[in-house]
C-alpha cells in the first residue's frame, strides 16, 4: 500500500519510543483541508481499528484507516532534514497537485 523510507521509520520509532505511553503504531490519515483541499495528518495510536490497514517496516506499525488507504495507495513517506525544514514528506502518486508547503494536496 504505502512505503516507508529507512529516515520515515526512524523518525516513526522515535517518535513512538519518546511518547512514554504503549502506542500500537502511527497512524497516518488525510484529512479535508489545507490550501489544496486535502491535509496530511499524523497522530500516535494506543489502540488500532478493526478496520485499520496495517504497514509494517523494520518493526514499525503505520496505522491507516479505509478513507484514507484510497488516497494513499502507492505514497512513500520519507523523512527529511534540510534547510527548509525538518519532518515528513509524502511522494503521492493520487495527488494531482499540491501547496508550496507539501502537506496539502488535491
Amino acid at each position: 500500500m504505502i512505503q516507508i523510507t529507512p529516515a520515515a521509520q526512524a523518525a516513526i520509532r522515535g517518535a513512538i519510543e519518546g511518547s512514554g505511553q504503549p502506542v500500537v503504531g502511527l497512524r497516518l490519515m488525510v484529512q479535508s483541508g489545507g490550501c489544496a483541499g486535502l491535509k496530511y495528518g499524523m497522530s500516535l495510536e494506543l489502540k488500532e481499528a478493526a478496520d485499520d490497514v496495517v504497514v509494517e517496516a523494520d518493526g514499525v506499525r503505520v496505522l491507516i484507516d479505509p478513507q484514507s488507504g484510497e488516497h494513499l495507495k502507492g505514497a512513500t513517506i520519507d523523512f527529511v532534514t534540510s534547510i527548509e525544514g525538518t519532518g515528513f514528506v509524502f511522494d503521492n502518486p493520487n495527488a494531482k497537485g499540491g501547496c508550496g508547503c507539501g502537506k496539502s494536496f488535491c
